[in-house]
C-alpha cells in the first residue's frame, strides 16, 4: 500500500500537484541538511563542549572552568542539564555527534508532525510536505543541525507541552517544561505564564519541581558545582556584543548610548505587555490561536528584550507561524513576513561591494526582525480592538474578530426572513 503512493501518476487538483511538487524538495532538503550540512559540520561546533562536559561529568572532573574570554562556543548547561546530557559520552565523539544529529532531526520532524495535528492537518495534505520544507530551509533548523545544539528536542518538547495545555493535562505538562528548564533554563520559562494564565496551577509544582529535584542529584555528582553560580551564571546573565541579536548585543556592537536602548527595549516591553492582555482578555477561549500566538509573543519578546538572543532560537516561533492557517491568525499581512525573513531565512547579507552596508544588514536582520514582529502583534490586536470599539462589539466580551473571520457562526435567513440558522462548519483538510 505504501509503495502505490510512491507509483508516480499524472494530477488531477491542485492539491496533487502542490503534494507532488512540495514532497520532493521537503525530503530532499531534509536529507541534505542531516546528512550533508550536519555531518561537514562549521566551524562553529556547540557539540564540541557538551560532550566534553558530559565526558568530564562521567569522569568525576571539573565541568564548570571554561575561559570566558574566548568567543568560542562555551558550556553553559546547569548543573541539571549536565545530569540528562551526560549519556553523549559513553560513546566516541563522532558516533555521538552524528548520534545527537538524527536524534534532533526526528525530534523536529516529529514535532512537526504534532504542530499539524494541532491545526486539525494531516500527512496527506498539502500542508504536510510546506511546513517540512520551512522548517528545515529555514537558518533556524539548519544551524541546529549544523552546529548540532539540543535546539530541536527543546522544540518537540515545547509542541508536546502545547498539546498537554490543551488536554489540561497539567502536571505532566509541567513535567516536559520542567526537564526543558532543567537543560536550557530559563529561556522557555515564560510559557509557564501561559498555563497559569488559564487557571492551570498544577502546572506550576511539576514545571519547578523538576529542575529543582535533578539539581539536588546532580549537586553531589559534580565536583565544581558551586562554580556554576560563582562563575557561569554570571556569564550568562552579562550582556555580550558578539553572537546576540537581543537589542543589548547590537546596542553594545555599534556604541547605542546606554539611556537609547533602555528606551527602545522598554517601548517594545509596553507593546508586549498590551499585547499579552489583549489576547487574554479576548482570545483565551479560542485555545489553540492564544496559546500558540502568547507563546510567540513571549517568546520573541524574551529573544529581543532578554540578555542574549540568538537567531537559532527562533526555532521556538514555529507554533506561532503555523497560526498563519487561522483565518485570526495576526501573520495574515506582509509585514509580518518581512519580520520572518529577517530572522528565519538561511540567506547571507554580507557583501563584498558594500561591505559596511552588508554586515550591518546581516547583523541587524534578526533584532529587526523580532522587534517588527512584536509590533505586527500589537498592531493587528490593537487595530482589532478600535474596530471593535467602534462597532460596539466590546460588550459582548468574547472575541475582537469581526465576523467574516468565522463563517461557521454566519446565519442564513429563512424563507420568512426572519428566522436564522447557522450556516455549516467549512471541512478542514
Amino acid at each position: 500500500m505504501f509503495l502505490r503512493q510512491l507509483e508516480p501518476r499524472t494530477a488531477r487538483t491542485t492539491a496533487e500537484v502542490l503534494n507532488f511538487a512540495l514532497w520532493p524538495f521537503a525530503v530532499l532538503t531534509v536529507l541534505n541538511r542531516v546528512f550533508i550540512k550536519a555531518v561537514n559540520g562549521y566551524i562553529t561546533d556547540d557539540f564540541r563542549p557538551v560532550y566534553n562536559a558530559s565526558l568530564a561529568f562521567l569522569n568525576h572532573k571539573a565541568i564548570y572552568n571554561a575561559n570566558f574570554d574566548s568567543t568560542d562556543p562555551h558550556y553553559l548547561y546547569p548543573p541539571s542539564g549536565t545530569l540528562l546530557i551526560s549519556p553523549l559520552a559513553i560513546v566516541d565523539p563522532e558516533k555521538s555527534r552524528w548520534l545527537f544529529i538524527l536524534v534532533n532531526a526526528a525530534a523536529i520532524i516529529l514535532a512537526g508532525y504534532l504542530l499539524l495535528r494541532l491545526f486539525n492537518y494531516s500527512i496527506s495534505s498539502v500542508a504536510a510536505p510546506a511546513l517540512l520544507l520551512a522548517m528545515f530551509a529555514s537558518e533556524t533548523v539548519t544551524n541546529t543541525l549544523v552546529f548540532t545544539n539540543i535546539n530541536g528536542c527543546l522544540l518537540l518538547a515545547m509542541v508536546v507541552f502545547i498539546h498537554l495545555l490543551l488536554r489540561r493535562q497539567d502536571l505532566w505538562a509541567g513535567v516536559i517544561l520542567g526537564l526543558v528548564i532543567a537543560v536550557k533554563g530559563p529561556l522557555l520559562a515564560p510559557l509557564l505564564l501561559i498555563a497559569l494564565a488559564r487557571g492551570q496551577w498544577k502546572t506550576l509544582i511539576t514545571s519547578a519541581g523538576v529542575p529543582i529535584a535533578l539539581n539536588l542529584i546532580a549537586w553531589p555528582l559534580i565536583v565544581d558545582y558551586k562554580q556554576f553560580w560563582t562563575h557561569t551564571l554570571p556569564y550568562l546573565v552579562e550582556p555580550r556584543d558578539y553572537f546576540n541579536s537581543a537589542i543589548v548585543g547590537n546596542a553594545g556592537y555599534y556604541g547605542v548610548a546606554g539611556w537609547l536602548t533602555w528606551v527602545i527595549r522598554i517601548a517594545l516591553g509596553v507593546l508586549v505587555l498590551i499585547s499579552l492582555w489583549l489576547l487574554y482578555r479576548y482570545y483565551r477561549e479560542d485555545e489553540v490561536f492564544f496559546i500558540c500566538t502568547s507563546s510567540g509573543l513571549l517568546i520573541t519578546g524574551t529573544l529581543v528584550l532578554g540578555s542574549l538572543g540568538q537567531m537559532y532560537y527562533s526555532m521556538f516561533l514555529f507554533p506561532m507561524l503555523m497560526t498563519v492557517v487561522l483565518r485570526n491568525s495576526v501573520l495574515r499581512n506582509w509585514p509580518a513576513w518581512v519580520a520572518i525573513f529577517g530572522f528565519m531565512s538561511y540567506d547571507k547579507w554580507l557583501s563584498d561591494r558594500w561591505q559596511s552596508i552588508g554586515r550591518s544588514l546581516d547583523y541587524l536582520r534578526v533584532t529587526f526582525g523580532w522587534g517588527l514582529l512584536l509590533i505586527v502583534v500589537f498592531c493587528v490586536l490593537g487595530d482589532r480592538y478600535l474596530a471593535a470599539k467602534r462597532e460596539g462589539r466590546l460588550r459582548e466580551g468574547k472575541t475582537l474578530d469581526p465576523a467574516w473571520m468565522h463563517p461557521e457562526l454566519e446565519v442564513e435567513p429563512t424563507t420568512n426572513g426572519r428566522s436564522r440558522t447557522p450556516l455549516p462548519e467549512p471541512v478542514t483538510t
